[in-house]
């Protein structure tokens, strides 16, 4: 790998000249040090993106560091390790660790939005405890946990028959408060 030799030590066919003998401007620099210091970000970035906003980020720092960047020896090393250590630190930002996602492998259809049934949900909850603890235990360990009857009659130390008629009462009680508040919403409006 050819290392750079810097302002002072680059073909002088591939670099512009400074603006005084052995001074350099940040414009002329940053010509002549840009696009390489972008394939450097490129090397050690996935996202050509994220390498392009890293030089820039580089950049703006060169000029609020002009003047300790001109005094040293080598500027193209100095901007080279100003590079590799913005690349670490915008491997420590917290916002590095979201992983983006290519428009591409979207869904073409919208998602549906389940917070719309989040009311609901909490409506029948409610109804649910009002029920009785046998009946209610019965539907939970029935409906929200899919246990058959055998091992809801373990459960609540019963026999399967009884785990049916708690079911078949808790679903006809369900029903009918569920009745009644549909009725009484009904006459409020």
């Amino acid at each position: 790998m050819r290392r750079s030799q810097g302002p002072a030590g680059a073909d002088a066919s591939s670099r512009p000249e400074p603006a005084q003998a052995g001074v350099w401007d940040l414009d002329s620099l940053v010509t002549w040090k840009g696009p390489e210091m972008v394939r450097l970000a490129r090397g050690l970035l996935k996202d050509p993106h994220q390498a392009e906003d890293v030089v820039q980020d580089v950049l703006a720092r060169c000029v609020l560091k002009w003047s300790r960047i001109q005094a040293v020896e080598d500027p193209s090393a100095y901007l080279n390790r100003m590079v590799v250590n913005a690349v670490v630190s915008h491997h420590r930002r917290p916002w590095r660790r979201e992983q983006v996602s290519d428009p591409a492998d979207l869904p073409d259809a919208p998602l549906l939005d389940d917070s719309a049934g989040y009311g609901d949900r909490q409506h029948y909850l409610t109804l649910l405890r009002r029920l009785p603890d046998a009946q209610r235990a019965t539907l939970v360990l029935r409906l929200y946990e899919g246990l058959p009857d055998a091992e809801i009659a373990n459960l609540l130390h019963c026999s399967q028959a009884t785990v049916r008629s708690h079911a078949y009462r808790g679903l006809r009680n369900l029903r009918r408060l569920l009745d009644h508040n549909t009725d009484a919403a009904k006459e409020s409006r």
